[in-house]
């Protein structure tokens, strides 16, 4: 039986197929069926910026309210009107005993845009227990006068500060969305990124032409989705210190198998387990077992075995690629030039 064994932001994990930020690791008894389930580690959902910012600002009003109280009246110090607690303490609850709960390693998310205070809550989420930290760096610039040198240098600003918090590894999860992707994969290398979740998807809303109005939704992810990662990934392979994690497209054991031949050091899976069910993590895992077998394989071997020759420019590689694409489609489509 092939060793499955991986590394992953220097963490040691049984298997390189984890589970990637997502609805599914609500609970502690979530976060346990998914290790049950054979994931070499588990990602929570994230805590957002937003939801930081509003637990700081009730805090600030609570002060101010009963800031010339007495002390000898602190025991009518009132309860702010909550369901439990905010969701701040939720989650680092959550985090504690769910790490204590799995043998894998319970990766915390933090999601957000700016280079606030909001980033502080890293340590937290260190003390708390988190094994690693996953950075989603979800900005859209809706300032049309903003250049893409200062979107780059907000994501470059946001992970030294996380960085300065904390001692786990960090992991940067972001978009496709550069002048240059390659470029600011290796930027954040060297600002210390230890890994590199490709890639997020912006929520691209539509028109509803019945109601003429904008909507928005999730839309769980396609095998096609998995192309756009898996060439990036193929490139970065050999110029890159960090690890590799490719997200979206993972749905059958073949789309493991091809993210790690392109030199994924892990894949992620969310859409996949809640299209087929928790359960289907196992037959993940043991389809990438049964394809390795089969070619009497390593997965070091394989890891890899695709991605783009370290000494190749990389740039005519594609262009290659590129051309030949288009000279085998006319034989089906006729001339797409």
């Amino acid at each position: 039986m092939a060793d499955l064994r991986s590394s992953y932001l220097g963490l040691e994990l049984r298997n390189p197929v984890i589970a990637s930020a997502g609805p599914l690791s609500q609970s502690v008894e979530d976060i346990k069926a998914l290790a049950d389930a054979g994931l070499g580690a588990v990602t929570m959902f994230s805590l957002f910026e937003e939801q930081l910012l509003r637990d700081a600002e009730r805090l600030v009003e609570l002060e101010e309210q009963f800031a010339d109280i007495t002390p000898e009246a602190i025991s009518f110090f009132p309860e702010v009107p909550r369901a439990e607690a905010d969701a701040v303490t939720n989650y680092l609850r959550l985090v504690e005993k769910g790490a204590q709960a799995i043998d894998v390693p319970l990766i915390a998310s933090l999601n957000g845009a700016s280079r606030g205070g909001w980033v502080h809550s890293a340590r937290s989420l260190q003390d708390a227990g988190a094994a690693a930290l996953e950075l989603n760096i979800y900005y859209v610039p809706g300032d049309l006068t903003l250049g893409g040198e200062e979107v780059e240098q907000r994501h470059l600003d946001i992970l030294r500060a996380v960085k300065s918090e904390v001692s786990i590894p960090v992991a940067v999860k972001l978009s496709p969305y550069f002048s240059s992707v390659g470029a600011m994969c290796q930027r954040l290398d060297r600002a210390g990124a230890d890994g590199l979740v490709l890639f997020n998807r912006f929520l691209q809303p539509d028109i509803d032409l019945d109601r003429l109005e904008v909507v928005s939704g999730v839309t769980l992810s396609s095998p096609v989705d998995a192309r756009l990662p898996r060439t990036w990934i193929a490139v970065l392979r050999d110029h890159v210190e960090a690890s590799l994690a490719a997200s979206s497209g993972v749905d059958q054991p073949g789309d493991v198998v091809k993210h790690l031949l392109a030199g994924a050091d892990v894949v992620c899976t969310t859409s996949a387990l809640v299209r087929h069910g928790v359960e289907h993590a196992t037959r993940l895992v043991e389809g990438l077992e049964s394809w390795l077998d089969g070619r009497r394989l390593t997965l070091d071997q394989a890891r890899g075995m695709l991605a783009v020759p370290g000494r190749t420019p990389a740039d005519a590689y594609e262009r290659a690629g590129y051309v030949a694409a288009l000279e085998k489609a006319k034989t089906t489509y006729g001339s797409l030039s």
